[in-house]
């Protein structure tokens, strides 16, 4: 009788501990962490050629581009960029614009801003300029004050507002005009509103590159600034196919931006 009932008491222990090692095994299989969801895919990118005046400016030991803001410009060209919706006078300064591949167009525009902060700005992403013409000496929207035009690209508060550019009036008004950590005059910042602004112009509103009504006056065909873009644009990526300069020349150009 006790045999029997230490045979019974046996397979009952036995059966409770099969039930918990089950109950375990769910548990443990329930609180396995979830999988990790797949990394974005990272844009193909190429560095950008240097404009004639980055290379001047290292020529005379000044502060030049820095190739990191390519970098910016390339991460922040939207998709619609590269397409072809772009406007046919890209074909200006890239005739092989729309035969490229990506890596190549976002260079390409990487090469296009640093020109124009080179018209604009001379490359130099604490200028601030106030201008007097009657038609743009106006009061900014957002500041309250004269409009003044800052950073590489020239650009004012009110663009916060009318592109949603990454700008915060209310902490740079406590920093002195040219402090460099005023978020209009960081390159990242004023580099994207940049680009902000142009896909906003050629393919929101569908007008030309180089349009008579376009941001920039630098970019306005026909007016006298416009010569100074165009100046910056003699060394565009080779695969744009126009070249006035050597590949010699140009890797040499590289070269002395990149170890200024």
């Amino acid at each position: 009788m006790v045999a029997r009932r230490m045979t019974v008491f046996r397979d009952a222990t036995l059966a409770a501990a099969a039930a918990l090692t089950l109950l375990a095994g769910g548990c443990a299989k329930h609180e396995q962490p979830k999988p990790s969801p797949p990394a974005k895919a990272v844009k193909a990118m190429k560095p950008a050629p240097p404009t004639p005046i980055a290379v001047k400016k290292v020529e005379l030991g000044e502060n030049t581009w820095d190739p990191a803001w390519d970098k910016i410009v390339e991460e922040a060209i939207p998709a619609s960029m590269l397409t072809t919706r772009v406007p046919r006078d890209v074909r200006r300064f890239c005739p092989r614009f729309y035969v490229m591949g990506p890596a190549d167009k976002r260079a390409f525009w990487a090469y296009f801003f640093q020109a124009l902060a080179g018209a604009e700005a001379g490359l130099d992403p604490t200028t601030r300029v106030r201008h007097t013409e009657p038609e743009v000496a106006v009061r900014d929207a957002v500041t309250g004050r004269a409009v003044r035009s800052q950073g590489l690209l020239q650009l004012t508060y009110e663009d916060q507002t009318r592109y949603g550019c990454d700008f915060d009036w209310e902490a740079d008004k406590k920093l002195t005009p040219k402090d460099p950590e005023k978020t209009i005059l960081q390159p990242k910042y004023n580099l994207e509103c940049g680009v902000k602004i142009l896909t906003k112009q050629i393919i929101d509103m569908h007008k030309p590159l180089f349009s008579r009504t376009g941001y920039w006056s630098t970019l306005r065909a026909g007016n006298p600034d416009h010569l100074m873009f165009v100046k910056q644009m003699t060394n565009p990526p080779a695969a744009c196919g126009l070249h006035a300069i050597s590949a010699k020349k140009s890797a040499e150009m590289r070269r002395l931006v990149a170890t200024r």
